[in-house]
Order: structure tokens, then sequence, then C-alpha cells
């Protein structure tokens, strides 16, 4: 099963799933450009709402087990804090953190049943501070710690609990939808630097599933964001700010 389904990264893991053999059911609020198949499912779903949200997924499971739950729906917001209002900052949580939250909570039950893996799409921005995303930074370092600490608490049920963290993938280049909050699609900034396609995210993302990777960093610049953050974080946030934040 996978959240934010119909955008670029999820159709890419959707595909490259199903190539494997896997059946998928995808879940987002707008599914107007994706197609069901003998192997994809597609359930239209607003995954801020709780109730839809469990509808969906007990609608979608029929009391069977599930292999593997990626949780990969979100949104970005670029803009200053100080340009910021509060609406907007819990409009970002309540996509990247809570609706991620409340589908593990659906989806416990069947997952331990199949033993099985959550897999958490967070970001370079879970784990390293990213000019100009705070509210993105801040949901997805709040992803990331709820992912690890489930970890802990799913282990004893054979459940493994994974995280991706992509940099910069491309898939709503030219297309941001931007609201004047700033809010806006994921992979849309045009201040990144090295970006993936969708697919080749996709590839990395499920090589590293194959290899039972705790942390899976996707993309070059994620793998160089991880070891020099934990190695010098003021040297991280130099080099974050001189190419990010002042270009």
């Amino acid at each position: 099963m996978i959240s934010g389904g119909a955008g670029g990264l999820g159709r890419a893991l959707s595909d490259a799933l199903q190539a494997r053999g896997w059946h998928v059911t995808l879940l987002d609020r707008d599914i107007s450009t994706i197609e069901p198949g003998e192997t994809q499912r597609v359930i239209q779903c607003d995954l801020t709402d709780p109730g839809q949200l469990a509808a969906a997924c007990t609608a979608a499971v029929g009391g069977r087990g599930v292999d593997l739950v990626i949780y990969n729906a979100g949104i970005t917001q670029i803009g200053l804090f100080a340009d910021s209002d509060e609406a907007s900052h819990r409009r970002v949580f309540e996509i990247n953190y809570f609706a991620a939250v409340n589908m593990a909570r659906v989806m416990i039950d069947p997952v331990r049943q199949a033993r099985g893996t959550h897999l958490a799409i967070s970001s370079v921005a879970g784990f390293a501070p990213l000019y100009s995303r705070t509210s993105y930074a801040a949901s997805k370092h709040a992803l990331e710690g709820f992912f690890k600490s489930l970890r802990s608490e799913e282990r004893a049920h054979g459940v493994a609990v994974q995280i991706a963290a992509p940099s910069f993938v491309a898939t709503n280049l030219g297309n941001p939808q931007a609201q004047p909050d700033g809010i806006a699609r994921p992979g849309s900034a045009t201040d990144g630097m090295d970006y993936m396609t969708p697919e080749a995210a996709a590839a990395t993302i499920l090589r590293g599933l194959d290899r039972g990777r705790d942390m899976i960093p996707v993309g070059r610049v994620a793998r160089l964001a991880w070891w020099i953050n934990r190695l010098s974080p003021g040297l991280y946030q130099r080099l974050m700010e001189s190419k990010i934040g002042r270009g």
C-alpha cells in the first residue's frame, strides 16, 4: 500500500514493485491521472481525514495481511518562517506527519499479520536543517522520530520499520501548484541540486528495502549530507546555507 500514490515517486515505486510481481494499492486525494489494473488498485482518499483514511485502508486490506506500507504522501512549504503563518505550518504537519501516523495506526495489525514492513519516505530535511523549509523540515524530523521509535516497538512482532531519505527528486519541476502561503507540491523546488528522476529514486529505495537498511539515503547529495551532518553538523549547516540559503 502506497500513500500519495498518484505522485511521481509513488507511481515510480508502484511500477517498480509491480515489475517484481507485487500487487499494490495506491491512496491519494486526486486519482484522476492513474488507472487501476490487474495488479494495481486505486482508492480516492483525503489522507488528512482520519475517518476516510481508516475506511480506505480497511477496505483495501479486507482482513488480509499487508507485506509493505509506504508512507509517501507529502507536501513542501518554501519560504522564510518570519513570513509564514500558523495555519500553513499545521497544514504541512497534517499531511507529512499526522496522515502517516494515522495510517500506521490502522495498518499496525495487517503488517504484523504479514510480518511485513513500514517504509517511511522522509527527506534530507528529516535529519538535517534546510533553508526556507522550517515547517517541512520540522514535519520530516517528526516523521523520522516517530518511525524510529516505532521500529523498537514492532521488532518483537517480526515487523521491520525502514526510512528512506531522498535529496532532490524531480517529481514536479515546472508544476509546483504553489499557494500564497508557500505550500507547494513536493519535488517542485528550483533551488535544489543534483536532481534524481523518480524512477532512479525508486530503484535506490527498493535496493535499500531489499538489504534491510534502517536508513536509506537516496541520491549522492543525500549520502553526502548524511555523513557530513553526522560528523560535523556545523560544517553541514554552513555548506547548506552557501548552496541554498545564499545561492
